[in-house]
């Protein structure tokens, strides 16, 4: 090719995405919240305590506007804001618990609409699809990148030991569990890799290594679990867990679940936040005396996705 070909592929590609995505933003954004408000938001839920200034300038957002933007999600009580403890003249500015539910809210939307436009690929197609958007990026970032890259991509064959392992490493040295929980881990995994429809699991990433898993597996025609979720501790902080809940929950409602559940156990006190945050509510216990010298709580959380 010569180099106006090039150009002119490249140009021509970036009308195609910028029509598709486009299109995603029209029916999400604009009510009540504008795109540039929207980018805000999500920035805040990823990046906790940040000034005004600081998300201004990543996003080029003209002052002005920033500074009325700010005082309207100061109105809606989406954020608080406190003084710096270094500096009394800077402001940081965090989401209230009702901003975290409106950017949920935003997510949820945003992950329906490309749900529904990728919804006619299968894993492996997706997962191609993914990779060459991941190349773009690294090609075009000409920046060198200051965090972890965090990836989501379905199971490759393999990886089902290794989630295996990452259940019994982590639940034996943190928990004290036994080994007849990862066995327990094990059996029902191998269940799913000979029959996962109605299901997928994806593995989290963090520069090339895995870091975590989640899984949706059908329960009912119109109902699913979810199984497997787990992240490895040195990973923690870096927003993996959301990001695995949000891929997961979009395959419910693109697969069109209506109800969603889980069991976990009542020490795992940081999972049981993230379940409630994401809508899920406690509706069942039983005791558990397999796992641990001690005896466990079981606890079932189901939410309802509706129809």
């Amino acid at each position: 090719m010569t180099e106006r070909t090039y150009t002119e592929e490249i140009r021509r590609f970036n009308r195609h995405y910028a029509n598709m995505l486009g299109k995603i933003d029209q029916r999400i954004y604009g009510k009540p919240y504008l795109l540039s408000e929207v980018r805000v938001i999500a920035e805040l839920y990823e990046k906790k305590d940040a000034t005004a200034t600081e998300i201004r300038e990543k996003l080029g957002i003209d002052r002005g506007y920033m500074s009325r933007m700010i005082q309207k999600f100061e109105e809606e009580n989406i954020i608080s804001k406190k003084q710096a403890s270094t500096d009394k003249r800077q402001f940081l500015i965090q989401l209230t618990d009702y901003g975290e539910k409106v950017h949920q809210g935003l997510v949820d939307d945003a992950n329906r609409e490309v749900g529904n436009i990728i919804g006619a690929l299968n894993a492996q197609q997706v997962d191609r699809l993914t990779s060459a958007m991941r190349t773009v990026e690294s090609l075009l970032n000409f920046e060198q990148a200051e965090v972890p890259r965090v990836i989501i991509r379905p199971y490759q064959p393999g990886e089902l030991g290794y989630v295996s392992y990452l259940h019994g490493a982590l639940y034996s040295k943190t928990y004290q569990f036994g080994a007849i929980f990862e066995y327990y881990v094990m059996k029902g995994l191998a269940e799913f890799m000979m029959d996962s429809s109605g299901g997928e699991l994806w593995i989290a990433e963090v520069d090339e290594e895995i870091a975590g898993a989640i899984a949706i597996t059908r329960s009912s025609e119109d109902t699913a679990q979810l199984r497997w979720f787990v992240l490895d501790e040195r990973f923690q902080g870096l927003g993996i867990g959301h990001k695995l809940m949000d891929f997961a929950l979009a395959f419910c409602r693109t697969q069109h679940y209506r109800h969603v559940f889980l069991w976990t156990v009542s020490i795992l006190e940081t999972a049981r936040h993230l379940y409630g945050k994401y809508g899920f509510t406690l509706t069942e216990q039983k005791a558990n005396n397999d796992w641990t010298e001690d005896e466990l709580l079981e606890e079932r959380w189901d939410l309802e996705l509706g129809s």
